[in-house]
Formats: C-alpha cells, structure tokens, sequence
C-alpha cells in the first residue's frame, strides 16, 4: 500500500506565516518610520525656519585637477581631506563682496575656538587677475589657487556674480552652501554643530 504526502496545509502552519507576516510588517514600517517623517518635515509642512542656516546640498565628491597657487607651485584639493573646507569662488580683482566673504572664513573659522584647527579656508580664482597682497596679508593661512572651468561648474550658482560660500566635508565631498546675504553668527553656529556631531574632521 502507497501513502501520498496530503496537500493540505497543517494546522497550525496558517497562523504561524500569518503572524511571521504581521512581525515583518511592523519590523519594516518602524524602520522606515524615521525617513519617512524627514520626508514630511522637509517636504510637506516646510517649518518657518529651520535648524540649518546654508542649504543643504546632495553630497557629493569634487573632482581633483591640479590647480596652481600664485606662486605656481601645484595645489590639490585633496591636500586637505581630513579637515573642514570653508571655500569662495570669485574673481582675483576681488570686489567688496568677495573682500566681505574672506572676513567672514576668518571670523567662523576663529569663532570655533579650540575647533578651529579642523577647518581650511580656500579662495579658488575663477580668472586671471592677480589679487591684491593686502587680502592676502589679511588672511594669513587662506589657500588661494587658480582653478579651471571645468571644476568651477562643479559647484552649484558658482558663475559671476559668486555670491556663495561652500562647504567641503573631510573625505572631501561638498554639501552645503551659504547665502549670498551672509549672517557670520548664524553660519559659525552651522559650522558648530557639524564639528560636534562629526567624529570625522
């Protein structure tokens, strides 16, 4: 006499899938539950103001060319991973604006206190036009290097009038920006909380 295996399901088997679907279901949606609230804090309700002050860009690596100091000698930006990248773009002649951007590096910068040794500032040269040695004088530790087109279109709005400053994060990719209309306080409290949560840097 043959038995065939019964194709009906056991007792019990149901309940168990049921309840090992129902376990899943919750496990998925508590952790989704956090991406899904930055959605809607982000997207739909839009707070009058938010934490951050410079506006948050999707991070992303810089290219890497050689680029010339004043002196010719060459200059990468990969130099300075590991470290905080405070960055302007603008012309060599360096207007009242762009003289308003190299203060303000300076004053973040120092404002960070025992901190501020993580953090460099760079002034990339868009033309051709030799800056004044005063600006220099008065950035003592400014890395200043001529840049290509090429990398200069990298960075978002960066064409003239150069209205932002950037920030680079320690392995080297940029993700955030500052206002044209620059608030010194507001953006050294930025850079604050960066440096408390980073353990990179």
């Amino acid at each position: 006499m043959s038995f065939s295996a019964s194709s009906e399901p056991v007792p019990g088997a149901t309940k168990d899938r049921r309840r090992g679907r129902r376990i899943a279901f919750v496990i998925l949606a508590l952790c989704a539950a956090p991406t899904v609230a930055a959605w809607l804090a982000y997207f739909v309700w839009q707070p009058q103001s938010r934490l951050n002050y410079g506006e948050l860009i999707e991070a992303r690596a810089i290219s890497d060319p050689e680029l010339r100091r004043l002196d010719g000698s060459p200059f990468r930006l990969s130099q300075l991973r590991g470290r905080w990248v405070l960055l302007q773009i603008d012309s060599g002649a360096c207007a009242e604006g762009c003289g308003k951007k190299l203060l303000y590096m300076r004053q973040v910068r120092l404002a960070q206190g025992e901190d501020a040794e993580r953090i460099e500032r760079v002034w990339l040269l868009a033309d051709s036009a030799l800056p004044d040695a005063a600006h220099l004088r008065d950035h003592p530790g400014l890395r200043v290097a001529r840049a290509p087109g090429p990398l200069l279109a990298e960075f978002p709005a960066a064409r003239s009038p150069y209205y932002h400053i950037y920030l680079l994060d320690p392995l080297g990719n940029l993700m955030l920006r500052f206002p044209g209309d620059l608030d010194a306080q507001r953006m050294a409290k930025d850079l604050a909380r960066l440096l408390r949560a980073s353990r990179v840097g």
